[in-house]
């Protein structure tokens, strides 16, 4: 079983455990990246990354896409991030795609171009 099969596994079986770094460095392996503009949001409400911009979320999004990831799978994906950063003090208004797919989910996020390509 490769690293990412491996992955999606253990989003299944025990996501709490998933780690930011362990999930880009599995996409790294498997895909070829191009940066691109994506919109995550809806209407005013919305975050608009340019290219290059938040590309680990931009990964982490079009991995979960492609992967037909739940919302709660992708965001398990951004670990300690969404498990502390965001869960842990949802006063706050950092990471701002984090809050912004818990609020709105798989029906307001856009991807300008084809994000990720198999290797």
């Amino acid at each position: 079983m490769n690293t990412e099969q491996k992955l999606i596994n253990q989003l299944k079986t025990s996501p709490e455990n998933i780690q930011f770094d362990e999930v880009i460095s599995t996409i790294q392996k498997h895909y070829s990246y191009t940066p691109t503009i994506f919109t995550n949001g809806s209407g005013t409400d919305s975050v608009i990354n340019n290219a290059g911009e938040n590309e680990g979320s931009c990964k982490i999004f079009a991995f979960a896409q492609l992967h037909n990831l739940t919302k709660q799978q992708t965001l398990h994906c951004f670990g300690d991030y969404y498990r502390e950063d965001v869960l842990g003090f949802p006063e706050k208004k950092n990471h701002e795609n984090i809050r912004q797919f818990m609020k709105y989910g798989w029906d307001h996020m856009a991807f300008e171009n084809k994000v990720l390509t198999k290797k």
